[in-house]
């Protein structure tokens, strides 16, 4: 029996849980996904598919553009959240958990399962960013997901 799950679309998703960030102080844009909580911007990508080396590229830069106004400003990304609606290919985790320094900045969701009516996201979060957290508690509560680690 397939569960008709309430998740919204990914942009839907991601612009409910920046409204939430708001109500806790924390900055967000209309025009990009990223949240500001003190110093810290923590920005949310969201595709259905990348190539790994795509990824791998975007994943070492720690740069982002970000709208103010009728201005761009550069910053450093303190974390980066992967959403995919689609499952990613398996090397991106690999990418990510062989390398130290992007295993403590990156996080990979994995909504296919919950898109495809099964209550599961699949992710890869050795971060420790508290937005992340509260996206993963954000889905449970918002869109009844349970979060389960990605296996290798």
């Amino acid at each position: 029996m397939t569960v008709i799950l309430d998740i919204p679309k990914v942009w839907e998703l991601l612009k409910y849980f920046k409204g939430q960030c708001q109500s806790k102080g924390w900055k967000t844009s209309d025009y990009g996904d990223w949240v500001k909580k003190g110093n810290e911007y923590h920005n949310f990508l969201w595709t259905r598919t990348v190539h790994p080396s795509t990824f791998e590229k975007v994943a070492m830069s720690r740069r982002c553009a970000i709208r103010e106004g009728v201005s761009y400003q550069v910053v450093e990304v303190s974390y980066t959240a992967w959403v995919f609606p689609e499952a990613p290919p398996e090397k991106l985790r690999q990418i990510v958990t062989e390398n130290p320094e992007l295993s403590k900045r990156i996080a990979i969701y994995d909504l296919s399962w919950a898109y495809a009516g099964k209550p599961v996201c699949l992710k890869l979060n050795e971060t420790d960013s508290t937005v992340f957290k509260e996206f993963e508690k954000f889905l449970e509560q918002r869109c009844g997901v349970k979060i389960q680690p990605a296996l290798s």
